[in-house]
C-alpha cells in the first residue's frame, strides 16, 4: 500500500512539474520560430529554429536598437532596490525580534498591513511626490518606491528568522569584544543567510517585473524592459516572436539568479519547519 502511495505521489509531482514548466518551454520555443510558424494553427511542433527574433529584438524600431540598454536599466533597478530592502528590512526586523518595546507587536502589524495595501492606490501620489522632486525618468524615481513595497514584506519574512537565532551568541561576541552592530553583521547574518536568500529572490522578482510603476514614473532614460515589452502588442496584432524573445531574455537573469542561491533559498522557506 505504501509503494502504491509513493507512486502515486511520484506521477502527481511530475505531472505539476510539466504543467509548470509547459509556459516556459513553449515560451522558449516560440522565440525560435519564424513569424508564420510562431502564429500557425495548430501549432507547429516540429520547425527549423531561427534567431531573427532576437536580432530583430536588438534592431528593431519598437525597441530603437535598446533593448541591451532597457535589461541594464533592469538589472541596476531590481538589484539596488533589492539589496536596500533585505539591508533595511533585517536592521529593523532585528530591532522587532531582540528590543520588545510598548505597542511593538501593534507596530509590527502595522508595517504587514501596508503589504497589503494596493500598489496602485499609490499611483497617483508617487508620481507627485517624484515629480515634485524632479526625479520622474530616474533610476532613484523606481528604486525608492520598489525599496517601500518590499520592505515591509523583509521585514516579516526575516523577523522569524531572527526570533530562531539565540542571543546567547551575540552576547558571547559583544563580551569578546565587538560591538552590537559588529556582533549582528559578523554572527547573526551569517547565520540566516538562508532566510536573506529566499527574501532576495522574492524581493528580486517584484522588483524586476514591476510594470505599472515604472510605465509611470519613467521617460526615456529610466526606462526598464517590461516597459518596452508591451510594444509588441499592437493594434495590427501580438508581434509573437519578439515579445517571447524579450521575455525569453527577461526570464533568464532571475531563473538564474535563482538557480545560483535555490540552495540557501530552500533551507531559508524550510527553517523552522523541522524541530
Amino acid at each position: 500500500m505504501r509503494s502504491i502511495l509513493n507512486i502515486f505521489l511520484d506521477i502527481l509531482t511530475y505531472a505539476i512539474l510539466i504543467v509548470s514548466l509547459f509556459p516556459i518551454v513553449w515560451m522558449v520555443l516560440t522565440s525560435v520560430k519564424t513569424s508564420w510558424d510562431a502564429q500557425a494553427l495548430p501549432p507547429i511542433w516540429i520547425f527549423v529554429p531561427t534567431i531573427e527574433n532576437y536580432v530583430s529584438l536588438f534592431s528593431s524600431r519598437s525597441t530603437s536598437g535598446r533593448f541591451g540598454e532597457l535589461l541594464v536599466n533592469s538589472v541596476l533597478v531590481a538589484s539596488v532596490s533589492t539589496a536596500l530592502s533585505v539591508l533595511f528590512g533585517a536592521l529593523a526586523a532585528y530591532a522587532l525580534s531582540r528590543f520588545p518595546f510598548k505597542r511593538g507587536k501593534d507596530l509590527a502589524v502595522w508595517i504587514l498591513s501596508t503589504r497589503m495595501f494596493p500598489p496602485a492606490a499609490t499611483l497617483v501620489p508617487v508620481f507627485m511626490m517624484m515629480n515634485a522632486l524632479d526625479l520622474i525618468d530616474t533610476y532613484a524615481a523606481l528604486i525608492i518606491p520598489y525599496t517601500a513595497f518590499n520592505l515591509s514584506f523583509a521585514v516579516w519574512m526575516l523577523k522569524g528568522f531572527f526570533e530562531e537565532i539565540p542571543t546567547d551568541l551575540e552576547e558571547s561576541a559583544m563580551v569578546d569584544g565587538c560591538s552590537r552592530l559588529s556582533a549582528v553583521f559578523r554572527i547573526t547574518m551569517p547565520l540566516i543567510a538562508p532566510g536573506l536568500a529566499a527574501t532576495a529572490i522574492i524581493c528580486l522578482m517584484f522588483s524586476w517585473n514591476e510594470f505599472m510603476f515604472a510605465l509611470v514614473l519613467s521617460r526615456n532614460d529610466a526606462v526598464t524592459a517590461p516597459v518596452i515589452a508591451n510594444q509588441f502588442v499592437t493594434m495590427y496584432g501580438v508581434q509573437w516572436g519578439e515579445l517571447t524573445a524579450a521575455s525569453t531574455l527577461m526570464t533568464a537573469p532571475v531563473l538564474l539568479f535563482a538557480i545560483f542561491v535555490r540552495k540557501y533559498m530552500i533551507q531559508g522557506l524550510t527553517m523552522g519547519s523541522v524541530k
